[in-house]
């Protein structure tokens, strides 16, 4: 399988123990993976066909097809496939015969979380998949190719502690992508501090930058000055002079953020431009939810498997409610959407999400603005397409497989969309 760059490997996860599936799709989900976990084979035939996986991890005893037939069938249907069985009966003639079958490795239980990441790395290694240092991005959900671009300069950057402002409206994720920048760099191993400038002094910051003060969990590494605009005159002074100090700047590595304009500030002498120039030696702008559409369906899905992780429910998205989340204007952008889906799983009565329950969850002020029914399934239709040909990397044949149509009409949803297939080949 093609390496795609930016994408988090991905891993179907096959158990018919609900417990042990649960509790390892968490811990491979909180390594950087996209889990599609299964509680048989036929369900993993499936998912395989429609996730595209770069490894699969199954169970070898199971009920009605156990691991090793499963091991056969994607050995006839996807040869290139790595499969990584598990089994609580870990005896020599079990493991004899994963071998022979051509299973790439064979694991006991209880299996060792670093057991199973070594043999998935490996597993990746070979396939030329994707590689585990993605997860450095791993919380990160996106397909957006503008927020794909801002990711890899801010990784660019990462690697050598240049300081970096981050801007973009209030709920954009400048938090999050501060913590994957600490993630990517190289302090990632001591603590991320997180200052909040509406509360904190310049002295809280200078104690902090100079290594006079750690943090609770060992030395810092980033320090996350979160709205810098909200520091005083007296306050920018004082962290400008620290900022001349190469000490600083070398052992720390500083990343700001705001969500004004700190030109305008600056014009209207509210920010000083030296400390703009000092603390923005890169700058990412992040796009709002309104620019990157294509990215709600994803988002809405990640929220809704998070609640699943932490116990909840498993819910889903009627097509008339996904269809209300990508018409709304998000002023709020990401934490809104979060915030919204997790209320609306909150008071459902059942596992869908109806559009009536999402637009109650809205609410009925000018907050969410709405455009037509028309104009709403046109922007469904269009990410959904894109979301196939992202699948099939391009593959008229298979998308329109994948969508119930034949070949020749969706061709014409394509060209109706103005979407060309070749786009999609090389991501």
């Amino acid at each position: 399988m093609k390496n795609e760059p930016g994408r988090r490997p991905r891993v179907v996860l096959v158990d018919d123990d609900p417990g042990l599936l649960r509790l390892l799709t968490i811990r491979l989900k909180s390594e950087g993976f996209e889990v599609a976990a299964c509680e048989g084979a036929s369900q993993a035939l499936m998912s395989v066909r429609n996730f595209r996986p770069d490894v699969v991890v199954t169970d070898l005893r199971m009920a009605q097809m156990d691991g090793i037939g499963l091991l056969r069938e994607l050995q006839r249907r996807h040869p290139a496939m790595p499969v990584i069985l598990m089994t609580a009966h870990g005896t020599i003639p079990d493991a004899v015969e994963a071998t022979k079958s051509g299973a790439f490795a064979f694991l006991t239980k209880p299996v060792e979380k670093e057991q199973l990441l070594e043999q998935l790395e490996k597993a990746l290694r070979v396939s030329g998949s994707v590689a585990i240092h993605e997860q450095w991005r791993s919380d990160i959900v996106t397909r957006n190719q503008a927020m794909e671009d801002r990711l890899a300069k801010a990784l660019q950057a990462a690697r050598t502690g240049t300081p970096m402002l981050l801007s973009g409206q209030p709920g954009t994720g400048k938090k999050l992508l501060a913590q994957a920048i600490h993630r990517a760099g190289p302090r990632c191993d001591e603590a991320f501090v997180y200052v909040a400038c509406a509360t904190a002094t310049a002295n809280e910051i200078n104690s902090l930058l100079a290594g006079k003060a750690g943090a609770a969990d060992g030395t810092v590494g980033s320090v996350f000055l979160d709205e810098i605009a909200d520091l005083d005159r007296h306050e920018q002074t004082l962290l400008a002079t620290l900022l001349d100090s190469a000490k600083a700047a070398v052992e720390r590595h500083l990343i700001s953020a705001s969500a004004r304009d700190l030109s305008a500030a600056i014009a209207k002498g509210h920010f000083r431009e030296d400390l703009f120039y000092r603390l923005g030696v890169l700058q990412i702008d992040l796009p709002p939810l309104s620019q990157r559409r294509e990215d709600i369906p994803l988002l809405a899905a990640h929220f809704l498997d998070n609640l699943v992780t932490q116990g909840g429910t498993r819910h889903v998205l009627a097509p008339e409610a996904m269809e209300l989340l990508m018409a709304t204007e998000w002023p709020g952008n990401i934490s809104q959407l979060r915030n919204l889906v997790c209320q609306a799983a909150a008071l459902a009565a059942g596992p869908v999400l109806s559009a009536e329950l999402v637009q109650q969850s809205l609410g009925g002020g000018g907050a969410a603005r709405v455009s037509t029914f028309d104009d709403a399934r046109d922007e469904f239709t269009r990410s959904y397409l894109a979301q196939l040909l992202q699948i099939t990397r391009g593959n008229v044949t298979q998308a329109a497989k994948l969508a119930g149509r034949n070949r020749t009409d969706f061709y014409k949803l394509l060209g109706r969309h103005e979407m060309q297939p070749d786009e999609f080949k090389q991501r």
